[in-house]
């Protein structure tokens, strides 16, 4: 049986088919299940159709002033005062949320918050601090080794290019784009889940891949909004644009979106 996601499910109903066919699975009643397992075969490039938009050139720069308006100055949730807290702050986000994040560093960078503190805690003491976070003893490890690096090789300053970040254990791509992007203001692209999302959901920048979302992020985003283009995007993902039902009555860049079905107010409950 051939699997199509939901939005491709109603797009190829409503444009060429006047009753379901044959063999074709559309959401249906099992919104959560179903939707969730289609939708993510599409993204995987996966589901039988072929209609996954892209959103036209010249909605992009409307769809990201609308944006802008409602947060002319969008900041990362993760807090830090210097470049090093929040190379520590996103390094120990992966697979954790900020909150989780904050609340540990919240402890941690009064008492140590260099590279050379950080070591003169050693990995016990590190560990005592940020132990409520996901794979913290293996995070843990990797800054240790950072600090290092940074004491012997960068006189303890956060280095300022992507090769330089990347050598650092635990920094891959994204969290080198994050930093290049909030510390340095570089117009990079850092890819998280609700990036993905929200960029083969609305057709903004399709790609099956973090890294070919990226690329078509970097080649489709305005210029002028290619600095803060990552925040928007993070906080549409998270607040609006979310996984499992899109709160799409409260989306500000609906007009520029090609997601469809489009998701209707809950019924309030009398």
């Amino acid at each position: 049986m051939r699997m199509w996601c939901p939005r491709c499910a109603s797009l190829r109903q409503r444009e060429t088919l006047s009753t379901p066919e044959p063999g074709l699975q559309s959401p249906g009643r099992c919104h959560r299940s179903l939707t969730q397992q289609f939708a993510s075969a599409c993204l995987r490039r996966e589901c039988s159709c072929t209609l996954l938009l892209t959103m036209k050139k010249t909605d992009i720069a409307p769809f990201f002033a609308t944006l802008r308006e409602a947060n002319p100055h969008p900041k990362t949730e993760l807090e830090y005062t210097s470049d090093f807290e929040l190379l520590t702050a996103v390094l120990l986000s992966a697979q954790a949320t900020d909150v989780g994040v904050n609340k540990a560093t919240r402890k941690l960078f009064p008492v140590a918050n260099t590279p050379q503190a950080i070591l003169d805690l050693g990995i016990e003491g590190l560990e005592s601090y940020i132990k409520t976070i996901g794979l913290y003893r293996s995070k843990a490890k990797h800054l240790m080794e950072t600090c290092r690096i940074l004491v012997q090789r960068h006189d303890s300053k956060v280095p300022h290019t992507r090769q330089e970040l990347e050598a650092l254990p635990g920094v891959g791509r994204k969290t080198a784009n994050v930093v290049l992007n909030v510390a340095f203001g570089q117009p990079t692209m850092a890819v998280d889940t609700h990036i993905f999302r929200v960029s083969n959901r609305t057709g903004l920048a399709p790609g099956k891949t973090p890294l070919e979302v990226e690329k078509q992020l970097l080649k489709r985003v305005p210029a002028e909004f290619a600095v803060d283009s990552h925040h928007w995007l993070i906080l549409l993902g998270r607040y609006v644009c979310q996984a499992r039902k899109p709160r799409c009555w409260e989306c500000l860049v609906t007009p520029y979106c090609d997601f469809q079905p489009k998701s209707e107010a809950p019924k309030s409950s009398k």
